[in-house]
């Protein structure tokens, strides 16, 4: 977990926006990015010269050139960056606190700002509680059908002997599911939520529709 951040108001009201669909952030997890528009490497470069934080949020449709944005994004903090030869920002993300996406910012730069309100989501910055027990055969179930149904795999001795919130996160972070249900995933309350959460997106879609095989993040 990032650490520095206590409170709600440890954070900044206003922040930098990256809408991306199909992305999750959530806190204490890693998202690795590829950035290579011009308006996001100069939102990268303003946020490394500042505090490096950048809220990552998906978006409601609309004008497809500034879709509306989705009530609640997770601002991250650029832990790890690179630059490649061809000037592409290569970044990894660590996940701080989840925020409800308030009014945007009337702002000269090209990437869009918001004011963010934290206070909802104080307990993400809180060090996380021993996970609530979740019904592991069930829950290894449901995992392995998809994984199936999906054409995946996954290396099962490591996914055992990791913590059980760790994995739960991870799998949410990195399993294919549409953006609706990435955002259910941010927007379970608690993390025995978020699990649940999974373990019924998880036993849905083996139960039938897309037969194509996808790729984890």
């Amino acid at each position: 977990m990032v650490t520095g951040y206590r409170k709600a108001v440890d954070l900044p009201q206003a922040i930098p926006v990256f809408p991306l669909d199909g992305a999750l952030l959530l806190p204490a997890g890693q998202l690795p990015l590829n950035i290579f528009e011009p308006r996001y490497l100069n939102m990268i470069d303003d946020a490394m010269a500042g505090d490096r934080l950048i809220g990552m949020v998906q978006t409601r449709g609309g004008d497809p050139e500034r879709p509306a944005l989705a009530q609640i994004g997770c601002v991250g903090k650029i832990t790890s960056f690179a630059e490649t030869p061809d000037g592409r920002y290569m970044i990894t993300l660590t996940g701080v606190c989840r925020f409800e996406t308030g009014d945007e910012l009337p702002v000269a730069t090209p990437y869009r700002q918001v004011r963010a309100r934290f206070a909802p989501f104080e307990d993400d910055l809180q060090p996380q509680a021993p996970f609530a027990p979740v019904d592991k055969t069930r829950f290894l179930k449901a995992l392995g059908r998809y994984l199936d149904h999906r054409g995946l795999g996954i290396d099962w001795d490591a996914a055992s002997q990791a913590p059980t919130g760790a994995l739960i996160d991870s799998l949410a972070m990195g399993l294919p599911f549409d953006a609706a249900e990435k955002q259910a995933l941010l927007e379970a309350v608690t993390p025995a939520d978020r699990a649940e959460a999974l373990i019924a997106l998880l036993e849905i879609d083996s139960a039938g529709g897309d037969d194509e095989p996808h790729s984890i993040q």
